[in-house]
C-alpha cells in the first residue's frame, strides 16, 4: 500500500503549484498547425513541425535531454524515473495538429479571467457568440478562467490543451524528483485531425507499456471506449453518348449517385438523429461526371461487427439504385480506419482502474464515457500500447466558438501526476 503521508504531502504540493498550462496554450495556439487531408505528405503539413520544435527548446531548457523531433513530425522525450523497480512505462500523448473545419491561422486567445455565466461574444466578429444555451458546460465552470478566440479562427485547444498539459506535467516532474514514478515518455503527433496521426509512430522506439492521451472534453470524463470505423466508396458507372443522340444510350452516372443518396433514411442510421450508442452511416463526399460519379461515407459503430451490416445495408442502396437505371453498374469498396480501444482495454483493466484511482487522489470524480469518433489512443492500442483518453477541457471544438477552462487543464494536470505515482505504487 502506498504511504498516506507521502500522498497527501504530494497532493498539498501540487495544489500549491503556479501552473503554465494558460500561459503555454496561449502561446501555443498562435502557431499555425492546421492539417491538410488532401496532402499525401507525412506530416501533411510542414507547419506543424514549427510547434514541434519550439516543444523540442522548451523540454530541453526543462532538462529532458532526450526530446527531439524526427523526419515525420513525431516528438518523443523522457521525463527519467526517480524510483527503481519494475514499473511499466507509461506514455502520456497529444496532438499538436488543428483541425480544417476551421482556420487555425492568426489565432488571437483571450483570457476570460473569473467567468461569471454570462454569454461570451468575441470582438473581432461580435456576430460570434459562446452561449450557455448551446454550451451548457460553461454553467458548470462558472468562476474559472476561460481561454477563447477572438471570433475569426478556431481556439486550437483540440489539442494545444493537452500539448499544454503535458508540457505543464513534465516541468512539475521536473521540479520534484522526490515524487516516486517510473519511465514516462511523452509523444506528440502531427495529424491526429486528418485521421493519420500514428501512422509513422516508432514503436519501438517510444517503447512504452501503457499510454494516456490527453485529448479529451469535460473534466471527470475518463474515455475507454471510441467507435469502430471504416470508410466506404460507392462508384457508380454510367454510359457516355452525345447529348444530341443519347436517347435510349446515355446513363448518367451523377443521376444514378443522387438517386441513391436520396434513398438514405432521414431520421435514422445518421449522425444528425444518433446519438449515445448509436451507430451511423454519413456521406462525406460525392465526385462526379457522366461516365463516373463515387461517394464516400464514414461507417461508425461501437460495435465491430456491426460495421459489415451497416456496409451491407449501404451496398444494397446502391444495388437497387443502379436497378433503376439499366446499363449502370457500381463498385463498392471498404478501407479499415480504426477500432474500438475497448477490444483492447478489457483485457488490461489496470489501465482504467489506475486511472480512476488518480482521479480519486486528484478530487476530481470520474465518469466512465464514450466517444462518438476515434482518438490517436484508438490506434496506438491495436498497435500495442493500450491507451485510453483523459479529459482537458477542450469545448466546442473545430469551430470559433471553441474554450477551455484554464482550470479544467490544471485539473488534468494533477491527474497525471497522480497518475504516474499510482503506476509506481502498484
Amino acid at each position: 500500500m502506498p504511504d498516506l503521508k507521502i500522498i497527501i504531502q504530494h497532493i498539498m504540493s501540487i495544489q500549491n503549484y503556479e501552473h503554465t498550462t494558460a500561459e503555454r496554450l496561449m502561446r501555443y495556439v498562435q502557431i499555425d498547425t492546421q492539417s491538410d487531408p488532401s496532402s499525401s505528405t507525412q506530416p501533411s503539413t510542414e507547419k506543424q513541425k514549427d510547434l514541434s520544435r519550439m516543444l523540442v527548446e522548451e523540454l530541453h531548457a526543462l532538462s529532458i535531454t532526450d526530446a527531439h523531433l524526427d523526419e515525420h513530425g513525431y516528438v518523443y522525450a523522457t521525463i527519467p524515473a526517480t524510483t527503481d523497480g519494475d514499473i511499466p512505462t507509461i506514455c502520456f500523448c497529444s496532438h499538436v495538429d488543428t483541425a480544417p473545419d476551421c482556420s487555425g491561422k492568426d489565432v488571437r486567445p483571450i483570457l476570460h479571467r473569473n467567468y461569471d455565466g454570462s454569454d461570451i461574444v468575441l470582438p473581432d466578429d461580435t456576430s460570434v457568440v459562446i452561449t450557455t444555451q448551446e454550451h451548457p458546460y460553461l454553467l458548470k465552470r462558472i468562476g474559472d478562467d476561460i481561454i477563447t478566440a477572438s471570433g475569426k479562427t478556431l481556439l486550437g485547444a483540440d489539442d494545444k490543451a493537452g500539448v499544454a498539459i503535458i508540457m505543464d506535467l513534465a516541468a512539475y516532474l521536473m521540479q520534484h524528483p522526490e515524487i516516486p514514478h517510473g519511465k514516462i515518455r511523452i509523444l506528440f503527433t502531427p495529424d491526429e485531425e486528418v485521421g493519420r496521426g500514428v501512422n509513422a509512430v516508432d514503436m519501438k522506439k517510444l517503447d512504452a507499456r501503457f499510454g494516456y492521451t490527453l485529448d479529451g472534453g469535460e473534466r471527470g470524463h475518463l474515455e475507454g471506449e471510441n467507435f469502430s470505423a471504416d470508410a466506404a466508396v460507392v462508384t457508380f458507372h454510367g454510359v457516355s453518348a452525345h447529348p444530341g443522340y443519347a436517347k435510349g444510350k446515355m446513363v448518367n452516372a451523377m443521376k444514378v449517385a443522387a438517386a441513391f443518396l436520396d434513398m438514405l433514411p432521414r431520421n435514422e442510421w445518421c449522425p444528425e438523429t444518433t446519438s449515445g450508442d448509436e451507430g451511423f452511416v454519413h456521406p462525406v463526399s460525392l465526385q462526379g461526371e457522366l461516365e463516373r460519379a463515387s461517394a464516400t461515407f464514414i461507417v461508425r459503430d461501437f460495435n465491430t461487427a456491426q460495421l459489415q451490416v451497416h456496409e451491407e445495408r449501404l451496398k444494397s442502396l446502391a444495388a437497387a439504385a443502379v436497378a433503376s437505371f439499366p446499363g449502370s453498374s457500381f463498385e463498392f469498396t471498404v478501407k479499415e480506419q480504426y477500432r474500438n480501444m475497448a477490444e483492447i482495454l478489457v483485457q488490461y483493466p489496470e489501465v482504467m482502474a489506475n486511472a480512476e484511482e488518480a482521479y480519486r487522489r486528484a478530487g476530481v470524480p470520474c465518469e466512465r464515457i464514450s466517444i462518438r469518433g476515434g482518438t490517436d489512443g484508438s490506434r496506438l492500442s491495436f498497435m500495442g500500447m493500450p491507451c485510453p483518453n483523459i479529459f482537458t477541457g477542450e469545448m466546442g471544438i473545430h469551430s470559433k466558438q471553441e474554450y477551455v477552462s484554464v482550470q479544467d487543464m490544471n485539473a488534468a494536470v494533477s491527474i497525471c501526476v497522480h497518475l504516474a505515482q499510482v503506476w509506481a505504487g502498484k
